[in-house]
């Protein structure tokens, strides 16, 4: 790893720790990196830091990706509004986007530029103890020692003191409905001071449809809570295929075909999108190589 690359990365983390109330209570959000690692980087000690550590550092505050240069998609304006209108106006949404439109990174990037937002990216293997403590991590409270109760009202207490905070929980649908439930909990104790986003892909209108039509507890409560209704976002399009294109240094119509090509076959997948680029680059400079023995002879011609 390049000195550059570690001083982008301490630039990162140290943005990443102004949105806490100290480095302690952003060290507890991170996973394996302490207060005494956060200290030594901003102190410019780059040496004493491994290269695994700065790659984990990355991971978890970085929103860039190696070269890979971030372009908005219609999509993804979408997601960044709902955000922005959530925590401004401590209401509940449900965002739904196909696999790949962006959704996630959205998320990140939001919560990388803003304070008093706390991103959780929900699993299906979650039980209520791994949700709660998780949290907690994210909002900077330790909970090992407490029970789950105790967690949630540690939880409670630390949200309603903050001025504006946000709640984003990716992929949602993969929560179980004893999870769910403990969104209710929170709305409940927590209505018109927090925003709460939930983003998923369309699958769960109908997990939502089958709840309500059965009549199973807390959906008619979750439903209502989110204001009946999901926010579709809209569908990634040519013009945005084009501009991660000009974004990340694909500019001729042979390689902007080719892209789009592959776009359309993956159903516009930014993943796709990305893919295609990146083949497109290896291809183009592969056949800018000279060949086999071509310098060779033109020295011999010189």
């Amino acid at each position: 790893m390049t000195l550059e690359e570690k001083k982008e990365i301490a630039k990162d983390l140290l943005a990443y720790c102004d949105k806490y109330e100290s480095r302690n209570v952003a060290s507890r959000t991170l996973k394996k990196i302490s207060p005494s690692t956060i200290s030594t980087i901003a102190n410019g000690n780059f040496e004493k830091i491994s290269d695994d550590m700065f790659t984990n550092i990355r991971w978890q505050v970085s929103i860039k990706s190696g070269e890979w240069n971030i372009q908005e998609t219609d999509g993804m304006k979408d997601m960044f509004y709902a955000l922005g209108d959530a925590q401004e106006n401590r209401n509940v949404t449900w965002v739904t986007g196909s696999a790949g439109c962006g959704k996630t990174m959205a998320n990140r990037a939001y919560m990388m530029e803003h304070k008093e937002v706390y991103y959780i990216l929900c699993s299906n293997d979650m039980n209520k103890f791994d949700f709660v403590r998780e949290l907690a991590r994210v909002i900077g409270i330790s909970s090992d020692k407490n029970s789950i109760r105790e967690a949630m009202d540690s939880i409670i207490r630390a949200l309603g003191c903050k001025e504006s905070p946000l709640l984003i929980f990716d992929e949602g649908d993969k929560l179980s409905d004893a999870i769910l439930f403990y969104f209710i909990t929170i709305y409940n104790r927590l209505e018109d001071k927090v925003g709460i986003v939930f983003t998923s892909t369309d699958n769960i209108k109908r997990r939502m449809s089958l709840g309500l039509h059965y009549n199973k507890q807390g959906y008619q409560e979750i439903y209502s809570r989110i204001g009946r209704k999901f926010i579709d976002l809209r569908l990634t399009t040519n013009a945005d295929v084009y501009g991660i294109c000009a974004a990340n240094g694909i500019e001729t119509k042979a390689d902007l075909k080719e892209v789009l090509k592959e776009a359309e076959a993956g159903d516009y997948d930014l993943r796709v999108v990305k893919k295609a680029i990146h083949k497109r680059k290896i291809i183009n400079e592969l056949q800018s190589r000279p060949k086999d023995g071509q310098d060779e002879r033109e020295q011999v011609q010189g």
